[in-house]
C-alpha cells in the first residue's frame, strides 16, 4: 500500500490499492440528491476522479475549484470529486462556490469508493488525497497517491492524464 500521512502522522489505508492498467473497481456513492451512483452512470466517459478528505478545507476547496475550472475545457471527461461529506453538505457548498462543471459524490455510507481504491483511513474515516483517471472503458490510466494528504496533488499530471486517456 502507498504510505500516506495526515498532519504529518502515518495513517492506514483501508482496502486494495489500485494500479495503472487495472480494471477500475466499480462504487456505489451518493449523488447530491441521494441517488445512487456507480461508474456506468458515466459509461464511455474518461473519468478524473479526486478524492479528498473534506470539500469544506482549505486544500480540498482549492483542489475542487481548480478541478471545476479545467472541466469545461476537457472532452468526454467527467470530473468527480468524493469525499465522506454528507450529499447535503456538499451542494450547498458547490452552490455558494459556483462549482457546477463536475460532480460531487458522498462515500459516507458504504465506504465503497475508499475501500475499493485504497483511500479510506482507518484512523478517521476520511478518504485520503488522492486521483485517478479512468479511461473511457474503466482501466486505470493515472493513479496518484498524495502522500501528505493536506496537500495538493499534481494538478498537471492529472489533467494531462485525463486529456490523454481514450
Amino acid at each position: 500500500m502507498a504510505n500516506v500521512t495526515f498532519q504529518q502522522e502515518p495513517v492506514t489505508l483501508v482496502g486494495n490499492e489500485v494500479k495503472v492498467g487495472d480494471t477500475a473497481p466499480n462504487i456505489t456513492v451518493l449523488s447530491n440528491d441521494l441517488k445512487e451512483v456507480t461508474l456506468d452512470d458515466y459509461q464511455g466517459k474518461i473519468k478524473l476522479i479526486a478524492a479528498v478528505p473534506s470539500v469544506d478545507t482549505g486544500v480540498c476547496a482549492e483542489e475542487t475549484k481548480r478541478f471545476n475550472e479545467e472541466a469545461d475545457q476537457l472532452d468526454n471527461v467527467q470530473v468527480l470529486t468524493i469525499s465522506m461529506d454528507l450529499p447535503f453538505a456538499q451542494a450547498r457548498w458547490c452552490a455558494a462556490e459556483g462549482v457546477n462543471n463536475l460532480d460531487t459524490l458522498s462515500d459516507h455510507r458504504d465506504a465503497s469508493f475508499g475501500e475499493n481504491y485504497g483511500v479510506l483511513m482507518k484512523e478517521n474515516r476520511l478518504l485520503a488525497r488522492a486521483i485517478f483517471v479512468l479511461d473511457s472503458e474503466n482501466k486505470v490510466t493515472y493513479v496518484e497517491y498524495v502522500p501528505e494528504v493536506t496537500t495538493h496533488p499534481n494538478y498537471d499530471a492529472a489533467i494531462e492524464a485525463a486529456k490523454n486517456a481514450k
